[in-house]
């Protein structure tokens, strides 16, 4: 009796002030989102070249976003040991800039921190590596800029054996297109160039083609992905006979989702 006197109470004075439970449902959005993001892949390609020794890979992420146009985020990903000695496992990615869409056209740009718990090219150089970045859009076309404001990914002097110098300085250029064929297929493709200063033979170009489809909220993706990487210096062994060319041509499948 007491829910159904309360339950008539509040509907009476809902009736009695009109608009007042739609005013109540139209409040100010939040200027702020956050975002959640996980993957399972069937090899782990940065840049085209494989990070998890051809292997699969489970990946996740966290993304804040402002409406000003500001973001955080914060993305991870299984990596080999054979290809990151002293490895925990794991790459952990730290990043956060600005970006803004005007019609068709957006730029974005900011920073981002690759970070390799306990992982060390050799001695003390670490993996880890900081870039700097900014990308300008049109529609399904994107024009992207990165370069690094420390070595490249361990590369110096010490970690080679030479006296070439650091990497810092280091820039990679890419163009990346993704053309929706219906509200649930996209087609994707990318093309980069990987530039090393100081070990030009290290330099290659990538590329990459497919396609990506939404199952109910859940994105499968197949493509294909090869780079032109001097073998002789991308070529990786597991110590037992077996070795591993991490830039050879290769489908990578994914399945992930956002939340």
């Amino acid at each position: 009796m007491i829910r159904k006197t309360v339950l008539a109470t509040a509907l009476a004075a809902a009736a009695a002030v009109p608009g007042m439970a739609g005013a109540q449902s139209a409040a100010p959005a939040s200027p702020h989102t956050l975002t959640g993001n996980m993957a399972i892949v069937s090899d782990y390609r940065f840049r085209g070249i494989s990070q998890t020794f051809a292997d699969p890979a489970i990946q996740g992420g966290i993304d804040y976003s402002h409406a000003s146009g500001f973001y955080l985020g914060n993305w991870n990903s299984s990596v080999s040991g054979l290809v990151f000695t002293d490895t925990a496992g794991i790459e952990m990615d730290f990043y956060g800039g600005f970006k803004k869409s005007f019609g068709d056209f957006g730029f974005d740009v900011g920073l981002l921190q690759y970070y390799y718990p306990g992982a060390k090219a050799v001695g003390t150089e670490k993996y880890d590596t900081l870039e700097g970045y900014i990308a300008g859009s049109w529609k399904w076309l994107t024009l992207k800029y990165s370069i690094t404001l420390t070595d490249w990914s361990g590369v110096n002097s010490v970690s080679t054996g030479t006296t070439s110098g650091d990497s810092e300085g280091s820039a990679y250029f890419e163009l990346n297109a993704s053309y929706p064929l219906s509200p649930k297929l996209t087609l994707i493709g990318h093309f980069g160039q990987q530039t090393v200063k100081n070990y030009g033979h290290l330099d290659y170009t990538d590329f990459k083609i497919g396609a990506t489809y939404d199952l109910n909220g859940w994105l499968l993706g197949a493509a294909y992905v090869d780079t032109d990487a001097d073998s002789a210096f991308y070529t990786y062994s597991n110590g037992q006979g077996t070795s591993e060319d991490l830039g050879k041509g290769t489908i990578v499948l994914s399945i992930g989702k956002t939340f």
